[in-house]
């Protein structure tokens, strides 16, 4: 297997830290809203990560969080009415209704902030403790001047941020530096926490690390993924928390999926171009919405436009007609044989394995779909040839986490199928038309 490392720059032979098993953290989301479009690009690029790695026998513990305090969900909740427990508790349902409708599996564990409150203010008490944080007025800031390293996931330089050279640093007079980050911030409003210095939360930064070093030994781990635009300051800031305690950078491997464009403009609720999940996925489906997701490789920016849609749709029905083709013609023959050709499928593993090529998977797919769709033309048939390259076909979507299923026919609808499939043979049309209609009322036709 080999990933691309944003924090060395290259791609790499993947090791990991333990023989035979891969620890995934993927950032989640802050749940104040739905699910859009560029939310669900990090959830199917690493869920489709995970299940290469199982497909190559490993065993993989997967976890994603969800930030449920905010400054955003105290707005929300109080925009809606509801406290912030109802309002997180509301989009955490959709977004686990979105990862269902989507195919996903399931994180090993998806541990909340508000639940790791305990352990987040014991992290920032030791980062006090230990010289590389300090409190102002109740806040508590972090010292990145004491982490000799910083930047190197970014390759943003301290002096350029200290400079001002960035607008991506706050300004704070109760800061030492300018380009420290709040680790704990006192709050007025909203949902509060005790703590040493205050009534307050957590800082974003500092919940990530916690939980991570919360499930996994020392806080290390194989790969911490997540979208581009987290890179910086979030991942960087995550990384000095870790080296200061840890002395390292949480994980071997970082991973970050590029964003998402409608239409080649960037998505944005000024523009009034946000798409939201729930809805694409009811107007496209689950397999069209993500056969576009990993049409493209996970690096690169990805464009939706209805033209791109639209030639996703007649990729996606092809391997759609030659399923519901094939099964059919197998439970006429009766064939119940499962064997897969395993050198077909070991080629898409491959392409799989070389960073996570799924544009290349995906026309491995569509070859498969060809050489299928040539052996049922065949006037003399070879079913378990055609068993074959269809059960491979099925085991190939399966491992990208498709959802192509052949129709099932009970006794009595395989019988009127038989009897529709001879008249047409003997070309008794209107018996065939008879027929045919019965099969089109059972959605079998």
């Amino acid at each position: 297997m080999k990933l691309f490392n944003s924090l060395t720059g290259k791609k790499e032979d993947f090791k990991p830290i333990e023989e035979g098993k891969v620890s995934i953290y993927v950032c989640g989301p802050t749940v104040y809203n739905y699910v859009h479009i560029g939310n669900t690009r990090p959830m199917i690029v690493f869920d489709v990560l995970r299940r290469t790695f199982e497909a190559l026998g490993y065993q993989v513990t997967f976890v994603s969080n969800f930030t449920d305090v905010d400054d955003k969900i105290i707005a929300a909740a109080k925009k809606e009415g509801i406290t912030e427990r109802a309002l997180t508790d509301k989009y955490i349902q959709a977004y686990e209704d979105v990862r269902r409708a989507l195919n996903l599996l399931f994180p090993t564990y998806a541990p909340r902030v508000t639940d790791t409150m305990e352990q987040i203010v014991a992290f920032i008490k030791e980062l006090v403790d230990l010289g590389y944080a300090y409190e102002k007025d109740g806040d508590v800031y972090f010292r990145v001047s004491k982490i000799e390293s910083y930047g190197q996931l970014s390759k943003i330089r301290l002096e350029d941020l200290v400079t001002g050279a960035s607008e991506r640093v706050e300004e704070n007079t109760l800061k030492e530096n300018p380009a420290d980050f709040t680790l704990w911030k006192k709050t007025d409003e909203g949902i509060q926490f005790d703590s040493p210095w205050c009534q307050g939360r957590p800082g974003w930064h500092t919940e990530c690390v916690v939980m991570i070093n919360d499930i996994f030994k020392d806080g290390h781990i194989d790969i911490h993924g997540g979208g581009q635009d987290l890179k910086f300051p979030h991942h960087e800031n995550e990384i000095a928390q870790s080296m200061a305690c840890h002395h390292h950078p949480i994980a071997n491997v970082w991973m970050h999926n590029q964003m998402i464009n409608i239409n080649n403009e960037k998505m944005s609720k000024s523009l009034g171009n946000v798409l939201w999940a729930k809805d694409l996925i009811a107007q496209l489906g689950c397999n069209v919405y993500k056969w576009f997701m990993i049409s493209s490789h996970y690096r690169n920016p990805l464009n939706y436009s209805e033209e791109v849609i639209e030639n996703v749709k007649k990729e996606v029905a092809k391997v759609e007609n030659v399923v519901r083709q094939t099964s059919l013609y197998l439970q006429l023959q009766n064939i119940e044989e499962t064997q897969i050709d395993q050198d077909i499928y070991e080629n898409m593993l491959v392409a799989l394995q070389d960073d996570l090529n799924t544009s290349l998977a995906l026309t491995q797919i569509l070859e498969c779909v060809k050489n299928l769709n040539q052996l049922m033309r065949q006037r003399e048939k070879d079913p378990l040839a055609i068993s074959k390259m269809y059960h491979t076909l099925l085991k190939m979507c399966d491992t990208l986490g498709f959802v192509f299923k052949g129709v099932t026919m009970d006794e009595k609808t395989l019988e009127i199928y038989r009897s529709w499939d001879e008249a047409k043979k003997v070309k008794d049309f209107a018996k065939a038309d008879e027929l045919r209609i019965l099969l089109q009322e059972k959605g079998i036709l």
